[in-house]
């Protein structure tokens, strides 16, 4: 990754909200924003594009400083949520557009505009109005629009959103390859965690105006640093537990639940000493596809309440005798009746602590 590509160092008031952020991506990357809606994901590509100025910060792009510069001048690409085509203009003027925007002679506009509809496979609609289109062909339009004046930076705002689940999976699969294909730099705006993990290169997790974890689909999701983030990018358990530091690695004590050491080799980046800093107390993370039941040394047992069969997998919900709700993620091939007693324990080198001060809705 090429560092310090897009800089972004800004803060945005609103009466109810304060949105800060502090971010850096690479040229070429394919970077995610993931969140609830209402988090600042939109207001953030606002900012960088222009639309919106901050309180204080800057923004800097390629080693300019695009705070102060005008929308049409920054040389960036915005595709939004609803396309924002224009209906009284052809596929191809919609193409144009941006490129008249920024004068350049007729010439290279019907040469760049040839070039659009050939990348997206769209050259049979050039004469056609969007109101004629579906919504992967308008899908495809406003991104050979966003493009044709060769932006710097690509903004996308869930421009899958309103699209079925197998058309959205096609699409965003030809965004990638094309991303990779041309090397163009994007930040992708999605409240959808599979769209967030099948597609980026590194991804934010926002809440409440706040970026709480930058990092790979990848260390997100097997090393959430806070709660929210373990419970949104994926499912999550989140167990109260004490942990304490000892010579053969770290006693977790989960409540109600039968303590267990996970040995020191296999510590996934907990930090033991810490643990008597804070008094040891946890959530234990773990996710339901590290749930194994029917262990021979179980931490809990429970009750079957929820039983789904899913085709590739199956999924359960398991009530301790304790009254704790743990969700399971078990192989397809697996089958529990409602009602069925099971004891279950968790895969040690997946296990995370997370701080419980920090409550997962804050």
């Amino acid at each position: 990754m090429t560092k310090n590509f897009l800089q972004i160092d800004v803060t945005k008031d609103y009466p109810e909200f304060r949105l800060t952020a502090n971010l850096t991506v690479g040229e070429g990357e394919f970077f995610s924003l993931v969140g609830p809606s209402g988090c600042g994901k939109t207001t953030l590509l606002r900012l960088i594009s222009g639309l919106v100025q901050p309180d204080q910060g800057r923004i800097v792009l390629d080693g300019r400083d695009l705070t102060t510069v005008p929308v049409a001048d920054r040389r960036i690409g915005f595709v939004f949520q609803d396309y924002a085509l224009f209906p009284h203009l052809t596929v191809g003027e919609n193409i144009e557009y941006g490129l008249k925007v920024r004068r350049l002679p007729a010439a290279r506009r019907r040469e760049r505009v040839q070039a659009m509809l050939s990348v997206f496979e769209i050259t049979a609609l050039a004469d056609r109005r969007v109101q004629e289109l579906s919504g992967g062909e308008r899908q495809r339009v406003a991104l050979a629009r966003a493009l044709a004046p060769e932006p710097l930076l690509l903004l996308l705002d869930e421009p899958f959103a309103a699209l079925d689940y197998s058309l959205r999976r096609r699409l965003r699969r030809e965004l990638k390859e094309l991303q990779i294909k041309l090397g163009f730099t994007v930040i992708f705006v999605t409240h959808q965690q599979e769209e967030a993990l099948a597609l980026s290169e590194r991804l934010a997790v926002m809440q409440a105006g706040r970026i709480l974890q930058v990092g790979t689909a990848t260390e997100v999701y097997t090393s959430p640093a806070h709660p929210f983030v373990a419970t949104f990018l994926g499912d999550a358990n989140l167990i109260p537990c004490n942990a304490l530091p000892t010579a053969e690695g770290l006693l977790i004590r989960p409540r109600d639940g039968q303590e267990f050491i996970i040995p020191a080799a296999e510590n996934q980046g907990n930090d033991a000493g810490e643990t008597e800093k804070t008094g040891g107390c946890y959530y234990l993370m773990v996710r339901p596809e590290d749930v194994i039941l029917e262990t021979e040394t179980p931490i809990y047992r429970g009750t079957i309440t929820t039983w789904e069969y899913l085709g590739y997998a199956s999924y359960a919900e398991v009530k301790t005798d304790h009254g704790l709700t743990i969700k399971v993620l078990t192989g397809k091939e697996t089958r529990y009746a409602l009602g069925a007693r099971v004891g279950f324990s968790f895969r040690r080198t997946a296990l995370k602590l997370l701080p419980i001060n920090e409550h997962p809705s804050s």
